[in-house]
């Protein structure tokens, strides 16, 4: 029994060392594997951070692209405002000088129509001493209005012989008509029955009478008849020299440019 007795406890001891050992050896594998484990998730971790940044960065690769392409853009669009700019200015500083020639050009119209006015006045102040103060006399648009009644002129208003008060202004109105060469006369016959053939007898012989009576110049003298829309009588219109005002306002505006 002794000595079986030493065998079996060695067994026991060898067989308690070797199962502590194989404990040990488990644990330690366990500890392993969990190590192993955290070791894996760390990986995964760092991979997915990898994998976030690497899209972070072709992110703003591409965004970096972008911003400079669009750096590119407003570069060269900068340089197109520049030159619009440039040409923008030009294209006023044009503008600028042709409006001053314009303006220069219309200076000198008005200063021809503002004389014309003034000629228009002093002639009418002057008319006004030759019929005297009760004359019917007028301006419109620089237009000289002397007007009579048909019966001062030819005593109703459907007969065509001067009466001799009717001669005796028209030998007035002549005199006016020879001291302003520089107008256009026209004899106007107004009519409010619609009826122009007596309206121009009436104003033909008034027109004889300028012309042949009075020596008025036949080239300076026109007729109308019209519709006086509820008046009638007859006007001498003294119209100023539009051919040749605007002549020299086409030559004024030439000596501007």
């Amino acid at each position: 029994m002794k000595k079986l007795l030493l065998p079996i406890v060695l067994l026991f001891v060898a067989t308690s060392a070797f199962a502590q050992r194989k404990s040990d050896l488990i644990a330690e594998i366990d500890d392993l594997k969990s190590k192993i484990s955290e070791v894996e998730q760390e990986l995964a971790k760092a991979k997915r951070e990898i994998s976030s940044s690497n899209a972070k960065a072709e992110t703003l690769e591409v965004e970096n692209a972008g911003l400079r392409d669009a750096n590119a853009t407003l570069l060269g669009n900068l340089s197109n405002f520049s030159e619009l700019s440039k040409q923008n200015s030009n294209n006023v500083n044009k503008a600028m000088e042709a409006l001053a020639r314009k303006e220069k050009q219309l200076s000198g119209i008005n200063d021809m129509i503002s004389a014309n006015d003034s000629t228009a006045i002093v002639s009418l102040t002057r008319i006004k001493q030759t019929l005297g103060e009760n004359a019917n006399v007028s301006v419109a648009e620089g237009t000289i209005v002397i007007s009579s009644s048909l019966s001062n002129l030819f005593g109703s208003d459907t007969s065509s012989e001067l009466t001799e008060t009717g001669k005796a202004w028209l030998a007035n109105v002549s005199k006016v008509i020879k001291s302003n060469p520089n107008f256009k006369t026209e004899v106007e016959g107004l009519n409010i029955t619609g009826e122009f053939g007596p309206t121009f007898d009436q104003v033909s012989a008034v027109s004889k009478e300028l012309v042949g009576t009075l020596g008025v110049s036949s080239e300076k003298i026109v007729i109308t008849a019209k519709d006086g829309n509820f008046k009638e009588g007859v006007n001498i219109k003294l119209q100023p020299d539009y051919k040749g005002f605007y002549a020299k306002a086409k030559e004024s505006a030439k000596a501007a440019r």
